[in-house]
This record gives C-alpha cells, sequence and structure tokens, in this order.
C-alpha cells in the first residue's frame, strides 16, 4: 500500500513538473550579473538577452551585483528558488574566486545547475602609448629594468583581468604592482589618466578606445591570434606557455527542473546562431561557442584547477 502511495506521489510529482516545464516560462527572468555595469561580463550578457529572452517570450532583466570578485552575485543566485526565474551570468573566473576566500558562500561545482556555454572572449593586455611600450617584449624588458615600479588595474581581487595579469607575471618573471578596483571601468579610467600603466581586461569596453588610439592593445591571452584583430599578437608569442580566456555561460541555482535546464539550453543554441548576436559578438572580439550542461559543467571544472594552481603560487589573498 505505501508501495504503491509513493509510486502515485512520484508520478504526481513528474506530472506536475512536466507541466510546469511546458508552461515555463509565465514572467520575467532575472539575470544576475555578478560584476558591476560596464564590464565585459556585464555587456556581453545584455547582448544575448535581447535574442534569448525573444525566443522565450518573456523580457530578462539584468541585475548587477557586483562585489568580492564576483562572489556577492554568486551567492544570492546559489540561494535563489531553482524555478528557472533566477540565473546567473557566469563567467569561469566564478570558479578562481572561490578558491581565494575562506568561505565564498558556494560552490561552482555544487550548488548550480549548469545550463550551457555561451561565448568565449579574449583578454587583451593594454597600455596607454605614451608608456613606451610598442610590444609586450618592450614592456616586459621595461617591467624588468624597474621592478615594482610599473602597476596593473583590474577589477578587483580573482577577477579575470587579476588572475591573466598573474599568470603573465609568474611566466614572465615580472615585479609589477597590482591595483584592485570595484570594477574593470574604474581600472580604465585611471588607465587612462596615467594612474596605472597596464590593465589586462576583455576587449568589450576597449574597442572604442583602441580605435580611436587612446590605448595601445599590445597582446591578447589566447592561444591562438583573433580573426577581429589579426594584427595583435599572441602573449605567447613572447613568454612560452601563456594562454588565458574568459569563457562565460548561464547557470541556475542547484535542482532547478531538468526541463527547464533543457529547453534553456536548446534556446540558448537557437540564439547563439542568430546573426545579429553573431556580428555584435563578433564586433567585440568575442566568439560563439555551444555545448550541453556537461560541456559547461567539465569546462568549469578544468578551469578552477587551473587558476587554483596560479592563485597558490601568486598567493592572492582577498581584501
Amino acid at each position: 500500500m505505501k508501495v504503491a502511495r509513493l509510486t502515485a506521489l512520484l508520478l504526481a510529482l513528474g506530472i506536475a513538473a512536466g507541466a510546469a516545464a511546458q508552461d515555463y516560462p509565465g514572467k520575467p527572468i532575472r539575470m544576475i550579473v555578478p560584476y558591476p555595469p560596464a564590464g565585459g561580463t556585464d555587456i556581453v550578457a545584455r547582448i544575448v538577452n535581447e535574442p534569448l529572452g525573444t525566443l522565450l517570450g518573456q523580457p530578462i532583466i539584468v541585475d548587477n551585483k557586483g562585489g568580492a570578485a564576483g562572489n556577492l552575485g554568486a551567492q544570492i543566485a546559489a540561494r535563489s528558488a531553482p524555478d528557472g526565474y533566477t540565473w546567473v551570468y557566469s563567467a569561469t573566473t566564478m570558479s578562481a574566486s572561490m578558491r581565494i576566500y575562506r568561505k565564498p558562500g558556494y560552490d561552482v561545482m555544487k550548488d548550480f545547475t549548469h545550463v550551457g556555454r555561451i561565448s568565449q572572449s579574449d583578454v587583451l593586455l593594454v597600455v596607454r602609448p605614451d608608456l613606451g611600450a610598442a610590444s609586450v617584449k618592450d614592456l616586459v624588458e621595461r617591467a624588468r629594468r624597474n621592478p615594482g615600479k610599473l602597476s596593473y588595474g583590474s577589477g578587483g581581487i580573482g577577477g579575470i583581468t587579476h588572475i591573466t595579469a598573474e599568470l603573465f607575471k609568474e611566466l614572465a618573471g615580472l615585479d609589477i604592482l597590482h591595483v584592485p578596483y570595484r570594477g574593470v571601468a574604474p581600472a580604465l579610467t585611471d588607465l587612462l589618466g596615467g594612474l596605472v600603466q597596464v590593465v589586462f581586461t576583455n576587449p568589450a569596453p576597449l574597442i572604442g578606445y583602441i580605435r580611436a588610439g587612446t590605448l595601445r592593445a599590445l597582446a591578447i591571452t589566447t592561444a591562438k591570434r583573433s580573426e577581429a584583430l589579426p594584427d595583435i599578437p599572441t602573449i605567447g608569442e613572447f613568454v612560452p606557455g601563456y594562454e588565458a580566456s574568459s569563457i562565460f555561460g548561464l547557470g541556475a541555482p542547484k535542482s532547478t527542473p531538468a526541463e527547464i535546464v533543457d529547453r534553456l539550453n536548446k534556446e540558448i543554441h537557437t540564439a547563439l546562431v542568430d546573426p545579429k548576436f553573431k556580428a555584435q559578438l563578433a564586433n567585440l572580439d568575442g566568439t560563439v561557442l555551444c555545448g550541453s550542461p556537461a560541456d559547461f559543467g567539465k569546462l568549469l571544472a578544468d578551469e578552477t584547477e587551473k587558476w587554483a594552481k596560479v592563485i597558490r603560487t601568486a598567493n592572492i589573498k582577498p581584501e
């Protein structure tokens, strides 16, 4: 009798979950971006929202929750109801920042359902033209002649703008001062003002400055040169073994119904082939990166291991 009741209950729950997924979404969706406005993550998140919102038939509202290198926004997302109405637009650096803080308040692999990858973005090494460094080689030589005298600005401890620079310092054997900011935008402001000499960041907030000649892109962090910026060399051409990129994807709180996750993954794939979206992404030197939820989960696991090594070597600590 008890077995029959349990079977009936499970069947009823299955039918209810299926019906809920079929009706999904029935209201606007909240997308938590765990970084401040105007940075690379925020810009790409807002671009992908347009085709994705159209496909789902509901507006997607960006909610910027910057702080603690993405930990604050990740905590909020992890603790939200697993009903498909709260997403987190995550970057692989969430895997890094949780290794820096003793109690980050979340675990990338345990507290989220990995919905799918969206895009991969290069990170550019940029300087002011008047620094007198026309190449990575010039910058390395200057930094070695003046240990501790140059500084680089980042969008915060543990973010992509920080860990890519630390990997560069490690492999090139450099002593360059780190100046963390609360987001990429103020770091760029101080770079333009000459208060810091170097910034590593996604191309999205940089393209206009580079095209205007206000900033100089010395190199790109990926293993291969960018199709959109073919004249910019890779850091690996000067510093053997260097390679890094920022990969974005969509996550949801753990236990979000599988039917909803599958629906979202399907719509992401449809949105990513939208010509307008692809053109906007390419204009920011980004590339589409499709894949299953399992693909995104594996990528996050690999990135966690990679950046954990950099964090240990550089002895990165929270502020």
